[in-house]
């Protein structure tokens, strides 16, 4: 069905692997419609619980956006291909079910802009990351500029955005970045771990936890937790709240249903 990604599911978990190689993953035009229709194919299957995102081969992630493409940008298409990159990268941040990016390589520009989009990231240890945009005289422009002060702070954004250069896994781990690094051998295995201690939970509270959070990065403190109130009230509506509390009180494993 896919040309230049592979979907496949192990339920509760899906993977998205991007699969073009031959140019380190880099995103194309053709490749960014891919990715819009598999994320609408993930929303709508509630089988799915987490969804992990990586890159095929051992090198990258995915290496940035392809250069061929950018080479023929001007204003007109610098504009439209950039905002219906941005559209799809808030596919991935707004889906109700947490997107692990599982960094296997370097994550350049759009690649990065695209791990940035997902709620967690896990990356091998030979793992490289940066916006290197200014390097070839533009900026970023799948939202790299508004996503990274928002997880590494303001500084430390402006230094990755205006430098143009790379850091490495033990730095990406150490202003934030990334959530864990870990052996390239390992990776996938520790992925997996992650989602599935996720998976195990109540998707209805994770679905809102999720939205929490993410809404917690554009309003006020009293807008938030007033939002935060609201979505813990929805939770005490649910079946799995009933069933979390039964299981927690009988010593047993909850068994949730998403109701």
């Amino acid at each position: 069905m896919y040309q230049f990604l592979k979907f496949e599911k192990e339920l509760p978990l899906a993977f998205i692997t991007i699969n073009r190689p031959e140019v380190m993953n880099a995103l194309s035009n053709a490749l960014t419609e891919e990715l819009g229709q598999v994320f609408a194919e993930v929303e709508k299957d509630e089988g799915i619980r987490v969804l992990i995102i990586t890159g095929a081969g051992e090198k990258a992630f995915m290496a940035g956006a392809d250069i061929k493409e950018l080479q023929e940008r001007d204003f007109v298409l610098g504009r439209k291909q950039t905002r219906r990159r941005q559209e799809v990268f808030n596919m991935l941040a707004e889906m109700p079910i947490p997107v692990i990016a599982a960094i296997n390589g370097f994550a350049l520009g759009a690649g990065l802009e695209m791990a940035i989009a997902c709620t967690l990231r896990i990356a091998s240890t030979n793992a490289k990351m940066g916006s290197p945009e200014v390097n070839l005289g533009i900026i970023p422009g799948d939202g790299a500029t508004q996503r990274l002060p928002r997880l590494v702070g303001f500084g430390r954004a402006m230094e990755l955005v205006l430098t143009g250069g790379m850091i490495d896994a033990e730095e990406a781990y150490r202003i934030g970045l990334v959530n864990k690094i870990v052996p390239p051998e390992n990776l996938m295995e520790e992925v997996k771990k992650v989602a599935n201690i996720i998976a195990s939970k109540s998707p209805l509270a994770i679905q809102y936890a999720k939205e929490a959070v993410s809404r917690s990065l554009e309003v006020g403190i009293y807008e938030g937790m007033a939002h935060e109130s609201y979505l813990h009230a929805l939770a005490c509506a649910t079946e799995d709240k009933k069933e979390g509390v039964a299981a927690f009180l009988e010593k047993r494993k909850a068994q949730y249903k998403g109701k």
